[in-house]
């Protein structure tokens, strides 16, 4: 739909910048990802990584950008939020908002919430509100094994049908309280990534296995970020789509340290929610 959020007055800060990006060397290993402890807060990564300088355009200075294309969209979108740490009414409130939000942008005919997770910069808040930190690889939240596996795993009684058609699992990000300074989302033109990129990584829950993808460093890789993203931003991204028709797929993404955050910028609050997405096709 190729929507693109208005651009605030801070954001002008030039069209790029050059910062660190962590990818995964292939050592040879499959790479584990495990999540546990209360609240599933903690985290222990096995695998190789590199960190590489990438230049990271400013995405609202780029023009617009395509879910089918780019993989992802940067829309304006309010919320009703008032608390984002109230579990009943991002149920009641947040999780509605974002099925309305992903049936317009990718013209799916039915939207199914199923999870979120929110993240915060501080430490003393991740510890108080069981919330987990920003992630610092670069990586792909679901393989071509994991998306189908998740309809199973959520909607067994229909996955059968649900699976003979085209599905994607589409997720939004955004500010939860004041703009995003610190740590700030980067994410990939999905027409940059290509399948010898993709290193499968075993994701381990306390009552599940899944498997995302890690990112092998590309010189090729052309990444954005949107600057200072207020709460009635969103950045939408596909994470898996089934269709092998030359449409975006993947869309590898990372936080990062920008270079110009001030040293006295407020730790980052986020939320990222995730769908499934099925079509009529």
């Amino acid at each position: 739909m190729n929507q693109t959020a208005a651009q605030p007055e801070s954001a002008a800060e030039g069209p790029a910048v050059t910062a660190e990006l962590t990818y995964t060397v292939d050592t040879g290993v499959k790479p584990v990802n495990e999540t546990f402890g209360p609240g599933n807060i903690r985290r222990r990564n096995s695998g190789a990584h590199e960190r590489r300088p990438m230049r990271i355009e400013n995405g609202r200075l780029a023009g617009t950008f395509s879910l089918e294309v780019n993989g992802f969209e940067f829309v304006r979108h309010e919320t009703k939020m008032r608390d984002f740490f109230d579990a009943g009414e991002l149920k009641e409130v947040y999780y509605p908002e974002v099925e309305a939000l992903i049936r317009k942008v990718s013209g799916a005919s039915r939207v199914v919430v199923f999870d979120h997770t929110l993240r915060s910069g501080d430490e003393a808040e991740r510890e108080a509100k069981l919330v987990r930190e920003p992630v610092f690889n670069v990586h792909n939240d679901y393989t071509e094994r994991s998306g189908p596996q998740r309809v199973r795993e959520l909607l067994p009684d229909e996955a059968g049908e649900l699976l003979r058609r085209r599905f994607a699992i589409v997720q939004v990000w955004r500010a939860i309280d004041r703009a995003i300074e610190a740590n700030p989302l980067a994410i990939a033109d999905a027409r940059s990534l290509v399948p010898r990129d993709l290193i499968a990584c075993e994701r381990r829950y306390p009552h599940r296995v899944g498997e995302t993808y890690r990112i092998l460093h590309n010189p090729g890789h052309r990444w954005f970020y949107f600057p200072q993203m207020r709460r009635d931003e969103a950045l939408v991204f596909k994470v898996f789509d089934s269709a092998k028709d030359g449409r975006a797929r993947f869309t590898a993404h990372s936080s990062f340290d920008d270079p110009r955050t001030r040293a006295d910028a407020p730790p980052r609050q986020s939320i990222e929610a995730r769908t499934l997405a099925f079509f009529d096709e």
